[in-house]
């Protein structure tokens, strides 16, 4: 994902650097400012965490701005919460699966059958490198024991 990127950033690596952290956290760029969800940053506490001078993000929110595929990207960024390391705190659960082979179909089917054997009403979000056609839905919603599909 990031190769698609790296060119808008192509000699500034501070500006690069700051791009990336705004992935890893799902910082938004929004009406040239950054955002955690509502919370607006500033510029300052963005430059300490990338390590970094506060006008490098000033400039990397401009290059943002002035790019219409990096700015509908960064747009639509968001936090996500990783539970990973607080599950066992609340005696969760949480697995990282890492195949053999990912182009071997039914892992992921193999996984989830195990588990929704073991757990109350279990669901999952899938989320894949490419936008999943919806003529895809019918034959999701097919399949057996789906109660519901939402693709966004």
């Amino acid at each position: 994902m990031w190769a698609r990127f790296r060119q808008y950033f192509k000699g500034f690596p501070a500006q690069e650097k700051v791009a990336q952290l705004m992935v890893t956290y799902g910082l938004r760029v929004h009406e040239g400012s950054v955002y955690a969800g509502e919370i607006k940053l500033s510029d300052t506490a963005m430059a300490r965490a990338a390590g970094v001078d506060r006008r490098v993000v000033t400039a990397t929110v401009e290059t943002v701005d002035k790019n219409g595929e990096l700015r509908s990207f960064f747009d639509r960024l968001r936090p996500v919460c990783h539970l990973r390391e607080v599950a066992p705190l609340m005696n969760w659960g949480a697995i990282e699966i890492v195949p053999t082979n990912a182009s071997k179909p039914g892992i992921l089917a193999g996984v989830a059958a195990i588990i929704a054997q073991a757990v109350d009403d279990p669901h999952g979000f899938i989320v894949t490198e490419a936008p999943v056609p919806e003529r895809l839905l019918p034959q999701i919603k097919q399949v057996d024991g789906v109660k519901s599909v939402v693709l966004h």
